[in-house]
């Protein structure tokens, strides 16, 4: 997920401080645009792109669902700003995020990406997401990726006030983490899937106040 505690550096924090934001009782921000946000989304430009452009919209399509699982793979124990500043590097060098393409890598191509200075240089990381690619291949006779991760929606979606209200995880991200482990992917903690889940749509952890809830169009506001 991007989730609404996301941990963040000292930049971050400093930048965030520098805002004329003001919050308001019900634990949005206010930004300088008049708009209400929740906070992660201050502090540098291409978080409040994202919030505002991408973070909680459907994605369906299959690369578009194996990018996201990839990208949320590797920020964890990271920020999100982290990812978002690597994220064109990520694509370049993972041919967009195709599965096909990332499921060919060899050990050249594993040694090559340690090598890149333009992403995260995690052995075991690049390695799993070149296992997850082989493994939503694979996935293709069951319906797809995307078919099976969305098949773990729930049937609500949580109603968060403020920050500290916003999940971490749940259910469905448990049995979703569990389930794709089974199949062999790997990065997939609850923890992670349930910000997978919040990246695309599939719950709605935007504040109660925030400009931004409802949307996915899959919920109601």
């Amino acid at each position: 997920m991007i989730q609404s505690d996301r941990p963040v550096d000292g930049d971050e924090l400093e930048q965030a401080a520098h805002q004329e934001t003001e919050p308001t009782p019900g634990g949005v921000v206010i930004g300088e645009d008049g708009l209400a946000r929740t906070p992660w989304a201050y502090g540098d430009p291409l978080l409040l792109e994202y919030y505002d452009t991408e973070w909680g919209l459907p994605v369906t399509d299959e690369a578009g669902v194996f990018e996201r699982l990839s990208l949320e793979g590797f920020q964890a124990g990271l920020s999100w700003l982290t990812i978002l500043r690597k994220r064109e590097r990520f694509r370049e060098v993972f041919k967009g995020f195709d599965p096909e393409a990332v499921a060919a890598f060899d050990d050249a191509d594993v040694e090559r990406l340690l090598q890149d200075p333009g992403i995260i240089r995690h052995r075991g990381k690049i390695e799993a997401c070149i296992g997850n690619a082989q493994a939503t291949i694979a996935l293709r006779t069951e319906g797809g990726l995307p078919d099976f991760i969305w098949s773990f929606r729930p049937e609500r979606t949580p109603r968060p006030v403020t920050v500290d209200e916003v999940p971490t995880t749940g259910p469905e991200s448990v049995a979703l983490s569990k389930a794709l482990k089974k199949l062999g992917f790997r990065f997939v903690g609850p923890t992670t899937m349930y910000a997978l889940m919040e990246a695309i749509g599939m719950v709605d952890t935007h504040l109660v106040d925030s400009h931004r809830r409802g949307a996915s169009g899959i919920w109601p506001d």
